[in-house]
C-alpha cells in the first residue's frame, strides 16, 4: 500500500468529518426554530425512501412485481399494521403474484 492509498483514507476521513463538525461548532448553545428541528428530523426517513425507492422497481425483471409489492406493502401499512405483519402481508402477496404471472 502506497502513500496514494493512505492520502485517500485521510482525504475521506475529512471529508466525512467536516459535515459533522461544522453543525457541531457553529450551532453549538444555540437552539434551531421548530420548523427547522421538524425538516432534520425527517432527512432520515427522506434518505431511507430515495435509497430504497429506485431498487423496489428493479430487483427482478418484471417491473410489475416492484410496483405490486410496494402498493401491498403501502396498503397494509396504511391500515396500521405493524411492520412484521407488513412484511408477511407483502411476501405472501407477491408470492400468490409469482405463482400466478411468475
Amino acid at each position: 500500500m502506497g502513500a496514494w492509498f493512505w492520502w485517500m483514507i485521510f482525504g475521506m476521513a475529512v471529508v466525512t468529518y467536516i459535515p459533522r463538525a461544522i453543525p457541531l461548532t457553529f450551532l453549538e448553545g444555540r437552539e434551531l426554530p421548530e420548523a427547522v428541528q421538524s425538516v432534520l428530523r425527517n432527512i432520515p426517513y427522506a434518505v431511507l425512501g430515495a435509497l430504497i425507492f429506485p431498487a423496489v422497481f428493479f430487483i427482478q425483471e418484471n417491473v410489475w412485481f416492484g410496483v405490486i409489492g410496494a402498493a401491498s406493502a403501502f396498503a397494509i401499512a396504511f391500515t396500521g399494521a405493524n411492520v412484521i405483519l407488513v412484511v408477511l402481508g407483502t411476501i405472501a402477496i407477491l408470492s400468490v403474484y409469482g405463482l400466478w404471472f411468475g
